[in-house]
């Protein structure tokens, strides 16, 4: 199964992100099929610079956005949909249990 997510580079202590589509079960630091943008969380404001057009022709082919993923495209409001917890809590777990 295809999955978008994102693949940490960049220095230690300034992290910078590209969004990648690869296998799920793929180390996200290796081989990918292709790279759709980049993401810079400390910039002030973020700068996000997705290839909005190539991510939608992935999704159309059965790739599945992790939940960050699918929480910043919700913000950019290129998919419509509800945010999703990106890491529930073990009380949650526990609760789902």
């Amino acid at each position: 199964m295809l999955s978008i997510r994102l693949s940490r580079v960049g220095k230690k202590k300034s992290p910078s992100y590209r969004l990648i589509v690869t296998e799920k079960t793929r180390d996200p630091w290796g081989k990918f099929l292709e790279n759709l943008g980049t993401l810079d969380p400390l910039a002030k404001p973020k700068k996000i610079a997705f290839d909005v057009e190539r991510i939608k022709y992935w999704m159309s082919k059965g790739a599945q956005p992790t939940p960050t993923v699918r929480n910043l495209l919700i913000d950019m409001k290129e998919i419509e949909g509800e945010k999703v917890k990106a890491h529930p809590t073990h009380k949650a777990k526990a609760e789902e249990k």
